[in-house]
């Protein structure tokens, strides 16, 4: 029993999804609610399990996956955000749109998947895991059937993520066939013994390639703004959160552990993802007219800056990065609760930014809370939003890549404009149409929860964090 001790929250989540799962097949759409609420309360349950050094930390079953502090500090990030994408879906779908049980098992299934992700430490789990995540989300991409833009989402989704399965197939491949092993140590190995073959680089090239596209990262990110648009807006919500924390934190493993010796060559790729994520995130935003294609676009510059930490190749910028995703997630999430409170007298969901147009005169606590938010997003001081900015960018100057870092400086002041063009639309702009009074109480404390940890308050959290993702990056190296 030991030996499955510290994989207790993937336990509590596998075999709690299949309970689940037979509850939804025998309660029908009767047992909705508590399927959802009991979702939510194993998700709860597998953070808890997180608690306490793990009993048998370290490579398990051959090294398939390992159960350190890194991948630890990444499931406390994706099982809350999960729980967060369950709870916001109840007063979505209860609007007269089709909601089934089957909605928060996938999520399950899917924490599940991201789980193994962040553990990974052979091409195999990392396969596994990543597929797992991903068949997941071709469903709740289109889970509003009577919605063609969901269909639309669901479709090219998969379409193209089948497309980034192969292609991270056939690198997993080469490097297989060019190392005879999985394992990230044996493929470190194989690096490590001199100046890499072409296969070996091919193969680096496509799993990297595919792992970018996971994120959404630049030039991988053309499914993000039809896929966040089309989709129900609880399923963006999780597809902006906690998958993409998952991806971010995978390609980090990979790089550090797997590829640590080619650091030189897996650079250079990151870096022209990361300026070419930021640039296109922040110009491609400003002609939107679509909440959720904005903040797609937002969450593609974010990766960016994520990744300007990960190019530093050291135990600085990898905690930088880790730093910067969990507060991402807070942001991010905080942004689309507000999304889902704009709806209109009839009900329907409302997504153009112009609609919000004069909130502040209408609904001031709502507008002040997603100007919180998006002020955060453009790294506005003194707001919570900036230190992780900052965290990224001292790692490249600590790394020697002055320019690297100036360039995302430059690029976060690009894409500052499409953030503030949002609050000067709330409040300087004529009302528009009102819109319809929320009651959800659930939600309005996560808004005000997120938005006191995006506060200047979030300052008090810097300390105890940096320490944390210190201690989880050291764990990679």
């Amino acid at each position: 029993m030991d030996r499955f001790a510290p994989l207790l929250p993937e336990i509590i989540l596998a075999i709690g999804g299949l309970v689940l799962m037979m509850l939804a097949a025998f309660t029908g759409r009767r047992g909705t609610a508590l399927v959802n609420w009991l979702a939510v309360a194993l998700l709860i349950a597998a953070t808890i399990a997180l608690i306490g050094p793990p009993s048998h930390a370290g490579p398990l079953f051959d090294g398939m996956v390992s159960a350190d502090l890194f991948a630890s500090f990444g499931k406390a990030v994706i099982f809350p955000s999960a729980a967060v994408a369950i709870i916001a879906a109840h007063g979505w779908f209860e609007r007269g749109r089709e909601h089934a049980s089957e909605y928060s098992v996938l999520i399950v299934f899917a924490a599940v998947g991201m789980a193994v992700m962040v553990s990974s430490t052979s091409l195999v789990s990392l396969y596994v895991g990543l597929e797992l995540n991903s068949l997941a989300g071709y469903v709740l991409a289109s889970y509003d059937r009577r919605d063609e833009r969901s269909a639309e989402a669901g479709l090219k989704y998969f379409v193209l993520g089948a497309l980034a399965s192969g292609i991270l197939l056939y690198g997993i491949s080469l490097l297989y066939g060019f190392t005879g092993t999985t394992s990230f140590t044996g493929v470190a190995a194989a690096f490590g013994r001199g100046a890499p073959s072409l296969g070996l680089l091919f193969g680096l090239v496509f799993v990297l390639s595919g792992l970018a596209f996971k994120a959404s990262a630049v030039p991988f990110h053309m499914w993000t703004p039809d896929v966040y648009e089309g989709a129900p807006t609880p399923v963006t919500t999780f597809f902006a959160s906690a998958p993409k924390v998952a991806s971010v934190l995978l390609a980090v493993r990979v790089c550090i552990e797997a590829l640590g010796p080619a650091t030189e060559a897996w650079r250079q790729i990151v870096i022209c993802a990361a300026l070419l994520s930021i640039f296109v995130g922040a110009i491609a935003a400003y002609g939107q007219t679509n909440i959720k294609r904005l903040l797609a676009y937002s969450s593609i510059n974010n990766v960016g800056f994520a990744l300007i930490g990960l190019a530093a190749g050291d135990r600085q910028g990898a905690s930088s990065v880790l730093f910067y995703m969990a507060v991402y997630v807070v942001m991010t999430v905080g942004a689309f609760l507000c999304v889902l409170w704009m709806r209109a007298e009839d009900g329907e969901p409302v997504e153009t930014i112009a609609s919000l147009s004069g909130l502040s005169q209408r609904q001031p606590g709502f507008a002040a809370a997603l100007a919180i938010f998006m002020f955060s997003l453009a790294g506005v001081p003194p707001l919570f939003g900036f230190w992780p900015k900052l965290l990224v960018f001292n790692a490249a100057v600590h790394a020697g890549y002055v320019t690297l870092a100036v360039a995302g400086i430059l690029g976060a002041v690009i894409g500052a404009y499409y953030y503030l063009k949002i609050v000067k639309v709330m409040y300087m702009d004529e009302p528009a149409a009102p819109y319809r009074r929320v009651r959800e109480p659930v939600q309005a404390a996560l808004v005000l929860f997120a938005a006191v940890i995006v506060s200047p308050l979030g300052y008090l959290l810097i300390g105890p964090l940096a320490t944390l993702t210190d201690r989880a990056a050291g764990s990679l190296f």
